[in-house]
């Protein structure tokens, strides 16, 4: 049974909208030449920041409850290398984001994301 939605008045509507979303980055990431995250999980690949678009990581922040600060890697354009390469100086000040969520940023995301890649490509 197909349905319509209109301005978000539908039970859906949050799911249409990731759905678009996401194929929204997959497109973009094809055009830049970027793997996707989510299409890495899909193959059973765990997800390699080193192959994150910007697209990719501002996605992951805004995922992970940062959807204020997610903006500041699109605007500094961090991709995925960029970020395994960040400092925790680098978050903390060159983002120009909130000392508390940086922080937060910077422990329990950068700096783990940076020890399961090194991980990875220490096998």
């Amino acid at each position: 049974m197909s349905h319509f939605c209109l301005l978000g008045n539908c039970e859906h509507s949050n799911q249409h909208f990731w759905q678009r979303k996401q194929q929204n980055i997959v497109m973009e990431n094809r055009a830049n030449g970027t793997a996707d995250a989510r299409t890495q999980m899909e193959n059973g690949q765990s997800p390699d920041p080193a192959s994150w678009g910007v697209a990719d990581v501002v996605e992951y922040f805004r995922a992970a409850g940062f959807e204020e600060q997610a903006p500041a890697f699109r605007e500094q354009e961090i991709d995925g290398r960029s970020l395994l390469l960040m400092t925790r100086n680098d978050v903390l000040t060159g983002l120009s984001i909130k000392l508390g969520p940086a922080l937060k940023i910077y422990e329990y995301h950068v700096k783990l994301l940076q020890t399961q890649h090194l991980k990875v490509n220490a096998v």
